[in-house]
């Protein structure tokens, strides 16, 4: 998606650790509009796969997801990292190690929003190693409703979480890939 690329080369900023700041426009600070054109694109790309449920963790992929849920006409569910007095009866689990933030967390989703008969597209900002949506496709599976893919706003393609997905025969679809970065210099590669 060339409007996220520029939105990277022009907004984003590199930090050393292979660190990609992009929460000018997605993440912490959004950008509603560009939002609304990610939203398209993923309806674009998974119209075909019967989706009829977004799932997402949150905080981040909140907003993007309800904007890819808004083009499906469907529900969006988020995983919770925390148990809170609102989740009420059963729910799936699965623990998540935080690439970014160095800790691990149980996610969660409500047994009653998430079941038999979901078509399910799993919508994250980031994917690195995978670990977020390796948790979020166990829930799909623990709960018995069928994965249609997953779509990522920035991957970064040299840390292999999503070409090991892909080789799984899990259909992924990011919308940029990061293949490396330079922080001294400021460069990034993309993958065609």
């Amino acid at each position: 998606m060339e409007l996220l690329k520029n939105k990277i080369l022009n907004e984003g900023e590199i930090y050393e650790g292979n660190v990609l700041k992009v929460d000018c426009f997605l993440n912490h600070q959004i950008d509603v509009s560009f939002l609304s054109e990610v939203g398209k694109e993923f309806h674009r790309l998974f119209k075909d796969q019967g989706v009829n449920k977004i799932l997402t963790i949150e905080a981040s992929g909140i907003a993007i997801a309800s904007m890819v849920a808004q083009e499906f006409g469907c529900p969006l569910l988020f995983a919770k990292k925390t148990k809170t007095k609102n989740i009420a009866g059963d729910v799936y689990t699965t623990a998540v190690e935080s690439y970014t933030h160095g800790t691990t967390y149980t996610i969660m989703v409500s047994k009653r929003f998430l079941g038999k008969g979901d078509k399910v597209l799993i919508v994250d900002d980031f994917l690195a190693i995978g670990n977020a949506l390796n948790g979020l496709i166990e829930l799909v599976k623990e709960s018995g409703a069928e994965l249609a893919g997953c779509g990522v706003v920035i991957e970064k393609g040299y840390q292999g979480g999503g070409d090991k997905l892909r080789e799984q025969g899990i259909k992924v679809e990011s919308l940029a890939i990061v293949e490396s970065m330079n922080h001294e210099t400021g460069e990034i590669v993309f993958r065609d």
